[in-house]
């Protein structure tokens, strides 16, 4: 949040706030998958496996490589945070902030989900939003973002004079990964990391610059679907603010399961093939030039 501003403004103060911005990541060169290939096989896909997200609780699913999967909204308005790793090395994990950088501040119908360094590939492309009809309201809200960090009990702790919270998302998506994996809780903990926020209406207020959150619209029957890039393990959390109305880290709010579907398409999309890791050497510089 900016301060109450103490420095004298320059005489050419107007002029520097006048410059217009630049992209930092112009995106004209992102490899883009071929959408329309990737959404020719929803009409074949036929469901392996359902998995319920119960209200302040988190569950774990795989979904093979070449796979979907759906976040389903079933029985009320409710928000769901999600981690991803790569099935066969938790290392691979979502990258929130480098999907951000590359898609913008809430993800939609074609953006890709991105793994962490030193791999940097598609996790997973979105192939269909029931939500998209929402776009940016006037308070510069959005569903789907990757701005937030997840609820934790370490903040509700510093906010709450040490008050003890324990079905906040960050332990939700502990749980379920140490149960799922039979791992020591507090190495399941290391694992865990920043979320897309999955039907969470948020933004920044324009004075203060603050993260924000709103009534999601999510609706039951509303679902957010996505292709899975290479096998994948899941963690989804039901967050314990509801639809994030009014709070997060809540016993009061009205709290939902999530619905995830995992489907089996007839035939990959045409062309498609799992995705390297990054062509980047790893020597950072210190190779001696001959």
């Amino acid at each position: 949040m900016k301060p109450i501003p103490l420095a004298t403004p320059p005489e050419d103060a107007a002029a520097r706030k006048a410059i217009a911005p630049v992209v930092c990541y112009p995106t004209e060169t992102l490899p883009r998958p071929d959408l329309s290939a990737y959404r020719s096989i929803r009409d074949s896909l036929a469901s392996v496996e359902t998995i319920t997200v119960p209200p302040r609780d988190a569950r774990c699913f795989f979904v093979p490589a070449g796979h979907v999967f759906r976040i389903r909204s079933v029985e009320g308005p409710q928000v769901g945070d999600l981690n991803l790793w790569n099935a066969h090395d938790l290392s691979e994990r979502f990258y929130s902030g480098k999907t951000r950088a590359l898609n913008g501040t809430h993800v939609g119908l074609g953006d890709q989900l991105y793994s962490s360094f030193p791999h940097l590939r598609p996790l997973a492309t979105i192939l269909h939003d029931t939500l998209d009809w929402y776009g940016f309201d006037a308070f510069g809200g959005a569903c789907h973002d990757v701005i937030g960090t997840r609820c934790d009990p370490y903040t509700h702790a510093l906010l709450s004079d040490g008050g003890q919270y324990h079905h906040c998302c960050h332990s939700n998506l502990t749980r379920a990964l140490a149960e799922h994996l039979d791992m020591p809780l507090v190495e399941a903990e290391g694992h865990v990391h920043d979320v897309l926020n999955v039907f969470m209406c948020t933004g920044f207020l324009k004075e203060t610059g603050q993260y924000f959150m709103k009534a999601s619209p999510v609706r039951p029957g509303d679902y957010l679907e996505m292709f899975a890039e290479i096998d994948l393990l899941g963690d989804l959390s039901a967050c314990p603010g509801g639809d994030c109305s009014t709070g997060h880290s809540s016993d009061t709010a009205a709290c939902y399961p999530l619905l995830v579907e995992v489907l089996k398409p007839a035939a990959p999309p045409k062309g498609w093939t799992s995705p390297p890791v990054s062509a980047y050497d790893r020597t950072h510089g210190t190779e001696t030039e001959e």
